[in-house]
């Protein structure tokens, strides 16, 4: 099972972009996508028939924001749209599908970047979220999370980690989630299998033009699976030539 996450900043922009094209190259079997700004009826979807790729969408509430997006060629047993978060669920940011006993659980994180109260809602969230997931495993021991986890998690995941030690993103408090986050039964892919790759990122701001050319990013998209899952990770990259968006698909291979 091939699995790619991918943060589009937007799918109609990033179809304008060449994502199409990058679809009929057979990138993985299953693409989950953040940010997709759209609902299932904006899309023409000959370009997700013509790549094999069956699609399952949750959109928010509020038109052009957030959503969240399965791109499957492999058929799902079962597809659940939200979390029971309510707020959550009204911004597009949680979609869950079943095949066989592996669950698949797409995520779009806050970001804090607007202000304190958006920071105070990322906190909230996260402990929200990960109560949902731990429930879910319950039934579910399977798991993989995949999405825009919007926090670089260590000092090696961010080009500048001193400069934005302030940063929502970075702040302690979001890098202490992390670590529990991955100390309670969670493996980071990526770094499970590349431990000490440094200047490995998933998004550069869109401020300067600069800032990906001289690869000023970070790391804050992941696919992260449930302990019980390690042993059949097989392999794990990031794709930063792949440029639809201010961030790059991310990928892993399970057994």
């Amino acid at each position: 099972m091939r699995i790619i996450s991918y943060n589009v900043n937007g799918i109609r922009a990033a179809i304008k972009k060449g994502f199409d094209e990058w679809l009929l190259s057979d990138p993985a079997d299953i693409i989950c996508l953040q940010e997709s700004k759209a609902t299932k009826e904006d899309i023409d979807h000959a370009v997700f028939d013509k790549a094999g790729y069956s699609s399952y969408w949750f959109t928010a509430q509020k038109k052009g924001y957030s959503g969240v997006v399965i791109l499957t060629k492999i058929k799902p047993d079962a597809v659940h749209y939200g979390s029971n978060m309510e707020q959550s669920d009204l911004e597009g940011r949680v979609i869950r599908a079943d095949f066989g006993d592996i669950t698949i659980v797409n995520a779009y994180y806050p970001s804090g970047t607007s202000g304190d109260e958006r920071q105070a809602y990322k906190y909230i969230w996260l402990n929200q979220f990960q109560a949902f997931l731990e429930e879910l495993k319950k039934t579910r021991p399977h798991i993989i999370v995949v999405g825009d986890y919007n926090i670089a998690h260590e000092a090696i995941d961010i080009h500048d980690p001193k400069g934005n030690k302030k940063s929502s993103g970075f702040l302690p408090e979001e890098r202490a989630w992390m670590t529990q986050f991955l100390n309670n039964g969670w493996i980071d892919s990526f770094r499970q299998l590349h431990p000490e790759t440094t200047g490995a990122y998933s998004w550069w701001s869109q401020r300067f033009p600069s800032v990906r050319l001289n690869n000023k990013g970070w790391r804050i998209d992941y696919i992260c699976l449930s302990q019980e899952l390690s042993k059949k990770l097989k392999a794990a990259a990031i794709y930063p030539d792949i440029k639809h968006s201010d961030h790059c698909p991310i990928y892993a291979e399970i057994k």
